[in-house]
Order: structure tokens, then C-alpha cells, then sequence
């Protein structure tokens, strides 16, 4: 799952809108339970359905429910599952993080354990570059899932392709099909345009070096590449994909938090940073932050004052102007005002209790 599918979830508004996430498990004996789980937290769902809703008004959604519960494939269950369901609509995610077990009817869907589960996980994108299938992947951790929506996967059906090229006395064959390969690669570019737009990842690029070399010339996504890895890997396996690009990224977003600290030096340097959830709250929510420097299992509960502006921490996570977590929320915040985020290890933010906020101005 990836932002851009998160946004078309959360454009639907239909009520009932019936969301039910769980975690699951990749390996036996654990994934036994699985199947049992899922029937419960569907029994549940619907019992609560029924105490709101007659038979008749409820028939879709749960015939929808029935049809998308016989579809799991336990054999490809990751870490978490999620299904939404309403009268028009069903959609299943197998998920390589794990997210707590939920049942919420409501008007819109429940994204929220998702989003900030996405947050807290290394995920980036893979754009494998080919004549014949030029494939997209969403890479979370050491697992790659491909994208088989909005243009994915796009094949080159033009001259030097698919198609002949032009001949003729006179007529340079090769400087043609190099403008038909530029032209498909830009059609390429364009596809993954809204991808980056809504979830603006790292990017892997794979191809052979011609196409490659293509590509780096006509895109406009230049600052996302994190790292390109040379071959021909049109018939690859995401599985065998992933064990090439999983070190690469590795090895890039380590040298990533390096610069971090750098930039986070020049920052306090110039005064330009607050330390601390709730001056990182506040300046977020002003659209201040420029770097979100976090590390990666803070969490801070906290009460919200009545102007939504200033916290304090709290235990009690049950009253409705607690935020179960205040880091989260700020991550979202920071995200959604065109910020970046950075997590790094446990222990290396004392000086800054945990978390730091680069400003803007």
C-alpha cells in the first residue's frame, strides 16, 4: 500500500464505510490463527452492522464483505492485512508492516493506524526501465510489490519496438528509434508523475544502460533517483529484485542520516531548529518545518490545549483531547506542509529529547 492508494481511500465518503485491519503473520505455525481471526473480527463487523442497518440496506456491502474474505490467499499474507468495504466498493491490502487489530464503521475509512504504520517503515519506489514492460514497484523494507494500476506496467508499442522502424535511402534508422525510445521514456516519466506527487519516496531506477541513459535525460523526477542499478531485468522476480535493490537502498539511506546530522549541525548553528514534541508540534503546525529529524520508536502521548496549538504528556490516552501519539501526528503534519522526514537510531537525539525540527525561517 502506498500514499497514492491511501488518498483513493480517503476520497470515498459512503456510510457505512466498514474498515477492519489485523496483523498477520508470513511463516506457519502462526499464520494458522490467521483465517480464525479474520472470521471473528467478520462476525464482529457484521453484528454490528446488523444492530444499525436492516437486511436489505446491508446486502451489498456484506455480499462485497463475503466475496472479499473468500479471496485472501493466507499463503500470501505478510505482516498486517486491511479490507474496506461499503455498499459500492472492496479493497484488500496485504501489508509488510504490522498494524493492531480493528473494526471501524464510520462515514470514510479508517486509514489512520496505516498512514502513520507507513510513516515509521522504509518504503521507496522501484522503476524497473523496459522496451518490452517498464514496471513499477512500491518497496517497503526487503519486500517489492508491483504496480498494476494507473499506466503500470507501460510497454513500448512504437517504431523500434513493437513497430517497424521507417526506411528508405537517406533515412538514419538509428537517430529514429533514439527519438521514439525518448519518447516512450517521457510517456514514462509522466506515468509516474502522480506516484512521486502523492507519496514522494526515494526512487530506484533499473535498467540497462541505453534505457538508463534515456531516462536520466528526459525525466523531471531527477531529485527523487536515490540510486540506479545497471542490467536487464525484465523477467526478475520482484523476490529476486528485491535482493539486488534492498542493499542499495540500505546503503544510501545510511548515507542519508549522515548528512541529516550535518544538516541538523549547520541548523543549530544558524538557530535555525527547536528540539522537543512540543515546539516541534507548534512550529509544524505553523508550516515551519522543513526536516523532521526523529528517532525511530519515539512516541509521546500527549494533551492537546484548546487551541490545538501547545501539549502536554500525559499516560492516559483515553480522553478525547489526548493524541495517542503526538509524533505521528506531527510526522503527518510536517508531510502534508511539504516537509521532509528523517528517522535515525534510538539514543543518537539526547541532546534534543528525541526529536528536532529544522525550520524554514
Amino acid at each position: 500500500m502506498n500514499r497514492h492508494e491511501i488518498l483513493m481511500l480517503q476520497s470515498i465518503t459512503e456510510y457505512p464505510a466498514l474498515s477492519i485491519t489485523l496483523p498477520t503473520h508470513r511463516t506457519s505455525p502462526d499464520n494458522k490463527q490467521d483465517p480464525i481471526r479474520v472470521k471473528n473480527l467478520v462476525k464482529e463487523a457484521t453484528e454490528r452492522l446488523q444492530s444499525e442497518f436492516n437486511k436489505r440496506e446491508l446486502s451489498s456491502l456484506l455480499t462485497r464483505l463475503d466475496a472479499l474474505t473468500n479471496d485472501i490467499d493466507y499463503t500470501y499474507a505478510l505482516d498486517g492485512l486491511a479490507m474496506f468495504v461499503n455498499a459500492n466498493a472492496a479493497y484488500k491490502f496485504y501489508l509488510p508492516f504490522s498494524i493492531p487489530e480493528r473494526v471501524v464503521v464510520d462515514e470514510t475509512f479508517y486509514t489512520r493506524n496505516l498512514v502513520f504504520a507507513m510513516n515509521r517503515t522504509p518504503r521507496y519506489w522501484v522503476l524497473a526501465l523496459s522496451d518490452n514492460a517498464t514496471r513499477l514497484y512500491e518497496g517497503t523494507h526487503a519486500d517489492l510489490a508491483q504496480v498494476e494500476t494507473d499506466g503500470f506496467p507501460l510497454s513500448h508499442e512504437g517504431p523500434g519496438a513493437q513497430q517497424t522502424l521507417p526506411g528508405g535511402v537517406g533515412v538514419n534508422r538509428s537517430a529514429i528509434r533514439d527519438e521514439f525510445d525518448r519518447q516512450f521514456f517521457r510517456r514514462v516519466d509522466e506515468t509516474l508523475k502522480p506516484f512521486l506527487q502523492d507519496d514522494p519516496l526515494p526512487l530506484i531506477v533499473v535498467g540497462v544502460d541505453r534505457n538508463l541513459a534515456f531516462f536520466n535525460e528526459v525525466t523531471n523526477h531527477a531529485g527523487a533517483i536515490l540510486a540506479t542499478l545497471q542490467g536487464a531485468h525484465d523477467k526478475t522476480s520482484p523476490h529476486e529484485l528485491s535482493k539486488l535493490v534492498w542493499p542499495l537502498v540500505q546503503e544510501k539511506l545510511a548515507e542519508q542520516r549522515a548528512q541529516v546530522f550535518e544538516e541538523l549541525d549547520k541548523a543549530v548553528s544558524e538557530q535555525k531548529f527547536v528540539s522537543g514534541a512540543g515546539e516541534a508540534w507548534r512550529l509544524a503546525r505553523e508550516g515551519r518545518g522543513k526536516l523532521l529529524v526523529v528517532e525511530q520508536d519515539y512516541h509521546f502521548p500527549a494533551r492537546v490545549d484548546e487551541t490545538g496549538m501547545f501539549l502536554t504528556p500525559t499516560e492516559d490516552t483515553t480522553d478525547a483531547d489526548v493524541v495517542d501519539d503526538a509524533v505521528d501526528e506531527i510526522i503527518e503534519t510536517v508531510l502534508s506542509k511539504g516537509g521532509r522526514v528523517r528517522f535515525v537510531e534510538n539514543g543518537t537525539l539526547d541532546a534534543h529529547q528525541r526529536i528536532a525540527l529544522i525550520l524554514r525561517y
